[in-house]
């Protein structure tokens, strides 16, 4: 089976005691993860160290940082470089999210730049990719997810390709009213799946994971992994509520 994935992005949220409070409480579940499952936070960069220390002696539970640099090193002031995430102890890192597409206007090409140092240095990008309510409101919603893959991914080989994890984020479903459902999350997993098994094989596609970003609950999950293109979630807000995140490790396949 591929590997099912419950990734917390707690984004700009938590000071230290609530981060550790709220890692105590999710740790202290000892939930036991079979080998094909894995639980991922991606916590804000000043948090790496002490969450990697939490996690460490527990099967499947990983680090993640939100962001990363597109350069090695240098006088980028305020940036943290792929050499420093990892020498930190995370092994995942979080790239192309929406917000960072929109608020910081981080293109495909810079994005590109990103996947290529986090596997130099052995990190495994989570790479998001979705469409806003008016991509999809004029049904040009797969092509346009299709392009960020194609434009950020492609020019990898089929084994690189392997180490990438996929999160499908539909923007337009977050924060507008408008619900995505199962059905719906579902199809886009399965199309973005034959993108990838066009470009780089069945066999590759089939082993990729593909998270799905879309207001992940620990009241939908269930229903959302049950469908067989979800590998999991990559869950914001639920995240930061230890009750919700439990619900939703429990929920993967």
């Amino acid at each position: 089976m591929r590997q099912q994935i419950a990734a917390a992005n707690w984004k700009m949220n938590l000071d230290y005691k609530q981060a550790k409070t709220l890692l105590d409480t999710i740790l202290a579940q000892q939930i036991m993860l079979e080998a094909h499952r894995k639980v991922v936070f991606a916590v804000p960069f000043p948090y790496l160290r002490m969450a990697r220390k939490k996690t460490k002696e527990m099967v499947n539970y990983e680090v993640s940082a939100q962001n990363c640099y597109q350069k090695k090193s240098g006088a980028f002031t305020g940036e943290v470089s792929v050499e420093m995430i990892h020498s930190s102890g995370a092994r995942y890192v979080i790239i192309g999210h929406s917000e960072r597409r929109e608020y910081f206007h981080e293109s495909d090409q810079v994005l590109a730049e990103k996947i290529n140092l986090a596997l130099e240095h052995r990190l495994t990008p989570i790479f998001c990719c979705g469409e806003a309510l008016s991509i999809r409101e004029s049904g040009k919603q797969d092509a346009y997810v299709a392009e960020q893959l194609a434009n950020s991914l492609f020019h990898l080989t089929p084994d690189a390709m392997q180490k990438i994890v996929i999160a499908y984020e539909p923007i337009w479903a977050i924060g507008t009213g408008k619900t995505a459902t199962a059905a719906q999350a579902q199809e886009m997993h399965a199309g973005l799946r034959s993108v990838l098994a066009r470009q780089f094989g069945q066999p590759v596609a089939d082993l990729i994971p593909i998270l799905y970003g879309g207001s992940v609950k620990g009241s939908n999950a269930k229903e959302l992994f049950s469908q067989p293109d979800v590998d999991g979630g990559l869950v914001g807000g639920a995240s930061l509520i230890a009750e919700d995140f439990t619900a939703i490790i429990h929920a993967l396949k």
